[in-house]
């Protein structure tokens, strides 16, 4: 990948990192519904000032509008609700960990997807040594008791996991759409579709803290509206499989916003496991292996 790229989807993946911070105080006054259902409503909003001060053309194809609305839903409403129904079980940290299980999924859908991206070597042992980064930063977290609550939690997040790995692969059949376009669409699909179902099943919210406001308007603005425009930029560029690397960034993250404001304590097994979502992330990158292979001067 271009160092532009890398610096992009370093950028995006601390900024998801983020987001389960968000998650974490917005479920204290908000059901999951609406955790997702405001998140995806700010984000199209958002979307739609910035597609108009763009001065981008609407499409005109009828069905292109079902496809992205329904790209939507599967891309951010679900799982948007899923993360958050798990959070209610589990730490944030260890919600972004199990997240980081994104790639490896990914590599796996995109490897049997009609005309995706083949796994070769360097992403096999990239998305080997992530994954057991990421079981390293989990360790902790699971040696605890309470194991059967964690254990619904965990499926929760799983299951947001693998909607991610496949409408990843999914959103390649859209490449010839504009990003902006792309994005604004499937976020007020998802918005169309979840706002109802929040009032039908939580009823109307009630959001009296201004950490609940802040929180969700960051999580709409920066850590849905601003990635999701960047990530319809770079999966033309890099792929499926190498922009869902940045899942390995956003644990990191989590952690280390779980030990400065929530006074939460990093252990020697995270830094191990931090080390190895770094070196993950080279083997995808393939850098490393071309350093290796490079002749002496």
């Amino acid at each position: 990948m271009a160092t532009r790229d890398w610096a992009l989807l370093i950028f995006v993946g601390s900024i998801w990192g983020c987001s389960f911070l968000f998650n974490a105080i917005l479920i204290r006054e908000l059901g999951p519904i609406w955790v997702a259902a405001g998140r995806v409503s700010i984000a199209a909003i958002a979307s739609w000032v910035v597609f108009f001060v763009m001065r981008k053309p609407l499409p005109r194809d009828p069905m292109l509008y079902l496809k992205l609305g329904l790209l939507g839903v599967f891309s951010y409403a679900l799982p948007f609700t899923l993360f958050p129904l798990g959070q209610a079980h589990i730490p944030s940290g260890l919600t972004a960990i199990i997240n980081a299980l994104t790639p490896i999924l990914t590599v796996l859908v995109a490897h049997f997807w009609p005309g995706g991206e083949k796994a070769k070597y360097n992403k096999a042992l990239g998305v080997i040594a992530g994954f057991a980064g990421a079981a390293l930063l989990a360790s902790p977290a699971l040696t605890g008791g309470h194991a059967g609550d964690q254990l619904i939690g965990i499926g929760f997040c799983l299951l947001a996991t693998i909607l991610y790995a496949v409408t990843l692969n999914v959103a390649r059949s859209f490449r010839m759409v504009e990003p902006t376009t792309l994005a604004t669409i499937a976020l007020t699909g998802a918005a169309v579709v979840s706002v109802p179902v929040a009032f039908a099943v939580e009823g109307v919210p009630h959001a009296t803290r201004p950490e609940t406001w802040a929180a969700w308007l960051a999580l709409g603005l920066f850590s849905t509206a601003l990635t999701f425009q960047i990530m319809y930029r770079l999966l033309p560029r890099i792929g499926a499989t190498n922009f869902a690397s940045n899942t390995f960034i956003s644990p990191v993250v989590a952690i280390i916003l779980g030990v400065t404001l929530l006074g939460e304590i990093i252990l020697p097994v995270h830094i191990a496991g931090m080390l190895l979502v770094f070196v993950g992330l080279l083997c995808i990158d393939g850098r490393i292996f071309k350093l290796g292979r490079r002749a002496p001067a």
